[in-house]
């Protein structure tokens, strides 16, 4: 920026010198003012084909460290062409080795920084900052930084896709509705668990590890790398920011989960009809993932990093997917509309079990407070974490869920192996309780369940705010009120 402006100076300093008469100059002049005026990070020829990252109002150049980059270069692609600062802080639990190797990546001097919407700081959080050095200190002292808090999780991988292989077992002997639904209960779990946790770089300490389980998205149905784009850059940087937390507004205008976002008269019955929507949900995301192939874009995010590779798995995801649900069974038994029906057995179970195990986690009344929030509470983003999560259960349901259950730690700690969320639970409610804030936690899945059905009950009744959603250059959004 500081280019800039001396380069400004100088031409003004020209023109209250030398009058400017020929057509060219001035022409030249109008151009460079409008430049001045108008330079897009995106698509300005300056910066449009550098992988860059802004990181605490500093721009950098990440191309000397994307092959580098110890969790994989898939996840740090997720930093391109946005302001990386919570993704980073979030993810490491060492922030400090993070930032270290930033400030050794080239500085872009002259980046137009103010054109890029700023995330907030985990650093910065005092709440935030006390839990991550007793998780350091308590539950892996000495040990985080060999990786151990991505470790753990190993006869949880290998039970959960045993399972996996049992059921496609049976399925592929005998395919029915029955049999595709136990199928889909291997896919839900496998969506809940290993590929969650490998997305996010929390299954092993060895990157390629991280990306085998990550792409077992792909092989159930969904898309790995739609899910890092749409989870983590969208979801988890912004948590139930109903502008821009893509799980806010993705379902939107069949379902309302805030009411922020417009009113139709038929959300007043969305808690009936939800359940019958529920079993499609699978198929919604069969449908983002081709939204994103071709558009390059989730709805909640750009994916400025996507690179060809992964571009293509979601085509041979979803041609090795559905050859294994669909044309295997009818090249083996025939009778291809009985093999659909037992394919809609898959993605009716696995679609209700995502989707409620998904949905009650942020979607309690006392999970939806974001715009009653105070100033502090808005720009400390670990009081933002808690005080939009919910957990319920304790180890059990950890088990099953990869974690999702305790949804707040999930949050704080997005990249640690979820086997370890049952002891950082125990620091993160301390440390709520000292701070005086809300720790929301329900002892059964049952009972978070129906507060998330009176939840939608309320909010397909509430009146709307006059609110309409503009989407940014960078694939957020913002919420501007019509009123």
């Amino acid at each position: 920026m500081a280019t800039r402006a001396r380069a400004s100076t100088r031409f003004a300093c020209a023109k209250r010198t030398v009058p400017i008469r020929d057509k060219r100059l001035k022409t030249a002049a109008a151009a460079l003012q409008t430049a001045e005026r108008t330079r897009d990070p995106w698509t300005d020829a300056e910066w449009k084909d550098v992988p860059w990252t802004v990181f605490r109002g500093q721009a950098y150049d990440l191309r000397p460290f994307l092959k580098r980059h110890p969790g994989g270069s898939w996840l740090l692609t997720l930093a391109i062409g946005r302001d990386c600062t919570a993704l980073f802080e979030s993810t490491h639990l060492r922030p400090e080795v993070a930032v270290a190797h930033l400030q050794r990546l080239p500085v872009l001097e002259d980046f137009p920084v103010d054109q890029v919407p700023a995330t907030l700081r985990p650093n910065d959080s005092k709440l935030y900052n006390r839990i991550r050095e007793r998780v350091r200190n308590e539950v892996f002292p000495g040990n985080e930084a060999a990786g151990k808090h991505r470790t753990g999780s190993e006869a949880a991988a290998a039970t959960i896709i045993g399972f996996a292989v049992f059921a496609y077992a049976v399925y592929l002997s005998q395919p029915s509705f029955l049999t595709g639904g136990l199928l889909g209960l291997a896919g839900a779990w496998i969506g809940l668990t290993v590929q969650h946790c490998g997305n996010h770089g929390a299954m092993s300490r060895h990157a390629p590890v991280n990306l085998f389980m990550g792409l077992l998205s792909d092989l159930v149905g969904g898309s790995s790398l739609a899910w890092r784009y749409h989870h983590q850059v969208s979801h988890h940087i912004h948590c139930n920011d109903a502008a821009i937390d893509e799980d806010v507004h993705s379902a939107f205008p069949i379902l309302r989960f805030d009411a922020q976002l417009p009113k139709y008269w038929y959300h007043k019955f969305q808690h009936i009809y939800m359940w019958f929507v529920f079993p499609l949900m699978t198929m919604t995301f069969h449908l983002g993932d081709l939204d994103l192939f071709f558009s390059g874009e989730t709805k909640g995010a750009v994916a400025h990093g996507m690179k060809a590779w992964e571009k293509a798995s979601i085509v041979l995801g979803k041609v090795l997917h559905f050859g294994l649900l669909l044309a295997l069974p009818t090249v083996l038994h025939g009778n291809f509309p009985h093999v659909l029906l037992s394919a809609a057995g898959y993605l009716a179970v696995q679609s209700v079990v995502l989707a409620s195990t998904f949905a009650v986690s942020h979607n309690v009344s006392e999970a939806k407070e974001w715009p009653n929030f105070s100033e502090e509470e808005k720009q400390d983003w670990g009081i933002q974490q808690v005080l939009t999560s919910a957990n319920w259960g304790g180890a059990v349901g950890n088990f099953f869920t990869g974690g999702l259950n305790l949804q707040i730690e999930h949050h704080l700690f997005p990249a640690v192996s979820f086997v370890h969320y049952p002891a950082i639970a125990k620091i993160v409610e301390e440390e709520c309780k000292r701070a005086d804030i809300p720790y929301g936690h329900y002892a059964t899945l049952p009972e978070i369940l129906g507060r998330y059905v009176q939840f939608m009950k309320e909010v397909g009744s509430a009146p709307e705010n006059n609110s309409e959603f503009l989407v940014n250059k960078d694939g957020t959004g913002t919420l501007r009120s019509t009123a």
